[in-house]
């Protein structure tokens, strides 16, 4: 990336209850709700939905980044990711992130430079650097 600072125009109409429709320039549409709405809603993305899954995108596109700069192939990267929401103060927030991923490699030579991906990966997503909650990494990186 530049230096120069790169914008992220996103639109938000509201749909009607506590839902609205999420656009990108170019890209699909995001149908958002609430957890705690009616039925409907609750079928949507929620905002908590939302925050849990940029970081992790984040995460998943920075290690793919790393391994090509290092040269080093994987067969799979998968990541479950839960953010847990709770009271603070008089407001809510996500007070942290807990990530766990699983990576697939064709040989145990692999397995330094993998580990390293991921561990590159996690200090320098500016998504998850962005955020006030911590994140932690557990990852499982297997030969098959």
């Amino acid at each position: 990336m530049s230096e120069e600072p790169v914008f992220f125009p996103v639109r938000l109409v509201w749909t009607g209850g506590k839902s609205g429709e999420i656009s990108v320039d170019r890209k699909a549409i995001i149908r958002t709700g609430t957890p705690l709405g009616d039925l409907k809603e609750a079928n949507y993305h929620t905002p908590e939905d939302l925050f849990v899954a940029s970081a992790t995108v984040c995460y998943m596109n920075g290690f793919i980044n790393f391994t090509k700069k290092m040269h080093i192939d994987f067969k799979a990267f998968t990541c479950d990711a839960i953010g847990t929401l709770e009271k603070v103060d008089r407001s809510f927030e996500i007070t942290k992130i807990e990530m766990r991923t699983r990576v697939e490699i064709e040989s145990e030579d692999l397995r330094s430079k993998i580990d390293r991906a991921l561990e590159l990966a996690a200090k320098y997503c500016f998504v998850g650097n962005s955020m006030k909650c911590p994140i932690s990494h557990d990852t499982e990186i297997v030969v098959v």
